[in-house]
């Protein structure tokens, strides 16, 4: 395992975990951006949430491994569904990479006032 994966793994090691990492994130990029690109905090928040939730479904299908075994399939279960989705680390990625992606946006769309 790589040590961008142990730390990834570390961080989403519980629920309340993840949330305190994704808050943290958000509000850097949300502070960031009201204060260098003079956006509004709810104008930040909700282009913030759209670029998430859009990079979400991008990072969803990454990685994911179906269920091999067939004694751990249950009746009814999907066979394209992933053994372990890992949705807390993805979360976390999601937040980062949205983070990225946010600020870069304002950057290059004159968006103050928002």
């Amino acid at each position: 395992m790589s040590r961008m994966g142990a730390v990834l793994q570390a961080l989403a090691a519980s629920t309340l975990r993840t949330l305190g990492v994704m808050v943290v994130v958000l509000a850097t990029a949300v502070a960031v951006a009201v204060s260098l690109f003079k956006l509004s905090v709810f104008g930040a928040l909700a282009l913030y949430f759209v670029v998430w939730w859009t990079l979400l479904f991008v990072i969803l299908p990454l990685r994911n491994q179906v269920e091999s075994d067939p004694a751990r399939m249950v009746p009814g279960q999907d066979p394209g569904a992933p053994a372990s989705p890992r949705l807390r680390e993805k979360a976390i990625l999601t937040s980062l990479l949205a983070s990225v992606v946010f600020l870069v946006t304002i950057q290059v769309f004159e968006l103050a006032g928002l």
